[in-house]
């Protein structure tokens, strides 16, 4: 639960008042009331605002906005004002400014622009902090604390060389463990002094690139450690805040599949996970879905809040398209349909200057609320109102799971081969999109997450392979469960140092093979893969792994190059379950026909009964004795669909059997209708 006063799914969304006069206030009040929203963010980029000077607080104007809200029974997602310090402060106290990546010093301007590790932007953070939990901790509209905003980037400056070496003491305790976790014996770089160790960037180990290095190692640990430095500015906030709010949630928004910051990590800190969807516009369905679910599976399922998303929009996409009739609403209902208690925007009302001024708004630049985006607002805050407490701390159900890990995507990119072709993100959706063609649910969980309840574990180029993981997976593969890896998996341990004794390490009695090379295929180049049953002949690209049996079953050979028929797809039987390992980056075709078998073997139904046509997403969520499914057509074409029921759908009362009909982009909410 949000909050207690929270009886409905929270619509609302970014809304920055002190941008405008205060007679527009009202009347951004009496528009978004058209529109059923009841929660607001506010406070987000306010420090120049609230601290006109080093000494000075101003917070007149924040005091009418939270009594206006209190007074419209809006509540207030309270923002704490830290994404961005004043122009002040970097011209008096230049050490809080970040050192970029070519290890130059920035000057005041754009946002993430304040190293985590200056001791000023610490100091002048906790005063701000304090004074507005202590003046609005019993305040009527306050329901959350919205801790800076979209933390990120990184800093190379002098304080945080300093404090790496302070995070190494820690993490290491000796500089001999140092040496040998970073293999330093290569190249000569053994370190004696701890003022040795220096910031990896394109001034020491850096090859011109963020993911190019020539000691992973010590780049790994800094990503480790810039991740944990703006953390523990967070904590920091949020410590403050819960010291005069304790019943007050605390969450940050976090941005998805956000490579530079350990979300996982950061999960177990935050009250609520929140999250920024902004997918492009040719972006598939099943990416941004793979991000709501990554999202909620942040906290093992628990539902998230959608903190912003464009009612229209965006602004910093090249080419930046329009949502189309019905679109916001359908992208609205898939966060909610994937686990969000919330759907908010940025933004309330459409910023007149800067960067943002052609970035979609609730209200547009005309200024009133008869425009299209407004009404298709005023339309979904309808529903959301209509649908009450139904949906509120529903879960979603998954009987498949996908291994996400920040170290593991960290260590792949910044691998100094087989390519550079090769991106986490990208073999990790494949996988996903299969299941998601099926309409199969799929929880994405950390290598820590527990497995015992899931049929299928897939852990896509789990090249590092984290103490216990291993010893983890076997258990639930011996008691039935089915494990699914791939090429590139089990080669490093934590540190990314090769496990020794042949690939893929402590998966390889579970797997039952032994991988000797790996081939790495040029742009635009296949080896054929060949079903040793069936003859079915798909396409293998990127990576190719040349492996031997070791007690495992072909199920696939390659069919060309000089490893012609050696297997490129096995599957080992252990104890109760099985474990497969697919040895190239194969095609959708593969891709598809794998998720169907996996489930059939496990008995895992499609929602529906049957699979859907293309573009159509099927989702369910439940609470208590009630399962609502979600119907969601993401194409531009009227679709039909097979139900395997009797349903309701809840949003209209209408009721369907056999097959139901969606218009473009139409969500329908379904109810098993009881005779």
């Amino acid at each position: 639960m949000i909050h207690e006063k929270v009886t409905k799914l929270l619509y609302g969304g970014d809304y920055n008042p002190e941008q405008w006069p205060e007679e527009t206030w009202e009347e951004d009040m009496r528009i978004t009331n058209l529109a059923d929203m009841d929660i607001m963010t506010i406070n987000v980029f306010s420090w120049a605002m609230l601290q006109p000077n080093e000494s000075a607080f101003d917070f007149s104007q924040l005091d009418k906005v939270m009594d206006l809200l209190h007074q419209e029974n809006r509540l207030a997602c309270l923002a704490t004002a830290t994404a961005v310090h004043p122009a002040w402060m970097a011209k008096k106290y230049p050490d809080v400014l970040r050192v970029d990546f070519d290890g130059k010093k920035r000057k005041f301007g754009l946002r993430h622009n304040s190293c985590p590790n200056s001791p000023s932007y610490r100091r002048f953070t906790s005063s701000l902090v304090e004074k507005l939990a202590a003046r609005y901790q019993h305040h009527p509209a306050l329901a959350l604390w919205h801790v800076s905003n979209e933390f990120g980037g990184d800093c190379y400056c002098e304080k945080c060389e300093e404090a790496f070496r302070i995070w190494l003491k820690e993490k290491y305790g000796s500089l001999a463990e140092v040496n040998k976790a970073w293999n330093t014996r290569f190249w000569g770089h053994v370190f004696y002094e701890w003022d040795e160790i220096v910031v990896p960037n394109n001034l020491s180990e850096h090859l011109g690139s963020y993911d190019y290095t020539a000691f992973q190692g010590i780049s790994l640990d800094y990503r480790r450690f810039n991740s944990d430095s703006m953390l523990d500015c967070f904590k920091m906030e949020r410590d403050i805040l819960k010291h005069w709010t304790p019943d007050i949630h605390v969450t940050t928004n976090f941005m998805g599949a956000y490579k530079p910051l350990d979300y996982q990590k950061w999960a177990g800190e935050i009250d609520i996970i929140s999250w920024d969807s902004y997918p492009a516009v040719n972006s598939p369905a099943s990416l941004n879905a793979m991000n709501h679910d990554l999202m909620r599976g942040l906290k093992q399922g628990q539902p998230f809040m959608l903190m912003e998303q464009t009612p229209s929009v965006t602004n910093w996409h090249s080419y930046n398209a329009l949502k189309r009739p019905g679109e916001m609403r359908l992208q609205s209902y898939q966060a909610v349909a994937h686990g969000a208690d919330s759907v908010m925007f940025f933004q309330i009302r459409r910023s007149i200057g800067a960067c943002e001024k052609f970035h979609g708004a609730v209200i547009d630049h005309v200024g009133h609320e008869h425009t299209r985006v407004f009404q298709e607002c005023a339309q979904l805050g309808r529903e959301l109102t209509q649908l009450g407490d139904l949906l509120v701390d529903a879960i979603v159900p998954a009987k498949v799971a996908i291994v996400f890990d920040w170290d593991n995507w960290w260590a792949l990119e910044l691998s100094s081969g087989p390519s550079r072709d090769l991106k986490y993100i990208d073999e990790v959706w494949k996988y996903y999109h299969a299941f998601y063609t099926q309409n199969v649910p799929v929880d994405l969980i950390s290598v820590k997450d527990s497995v015992n309840h899931y049929s299928i574990v897939i852990a896509p180029v789990l090249y590092m392979t984290k103490k216990g993981f291993a010893e983890k997976i076997e258990k639930f593969t011996e008691s039935g469960g089915t494990f699914v890896t791939t090429f590139f998996s089990g080669i490093v341990d934590e540190h990314d140092l090769v496990i020794t004794g042949g690939y893929p390490g402590e998966l390889r009695r579970l797997l039952g093979i032994w991988v000797e090379e790996t081939d790495a295929l040029p742009p635009g180049k296949i080896n054929q893969i060949k079903m040793t049953e069936e003859g079915t002949v798909y396409e293998g690209a990127l990576l190719c792994d040349l492996l031997h049996t070791e007690g495992a079953l072909v199920v696939a050979e390659y069919g060309s190059d000089f490893y012609k028929g050696m297997p490129a797809v096995t599957k080992n039987a252990y104890g109760k379950g099985e474990a497969w390992y697919i040895a190239s980056s194969m095609d959708e075709a593969f891709m598809d026909n794998l998720a169907a078998t996996l489930c059939k073997k496990r008995q895992i139904k499609p929602l529906l009964g049957v699979k859907a046509p293309a573009g159509i997403e099927v989702m369910q969520r439940q609470k208590k004795e009630n399962t609502y499914t979600f119907i969601l057509n993401h194409n531009e074409t009227e679709q039909k669909v097979q139900i395997d029921k009797q349903y309701r759908n809840i949003l209209t009362n209408a009721v369907f059997e056999q097959e139901v009909i969606l218009i473009p982009y139409d969500v329908l909410i379904l109810q098993e209708e009881l005779s």
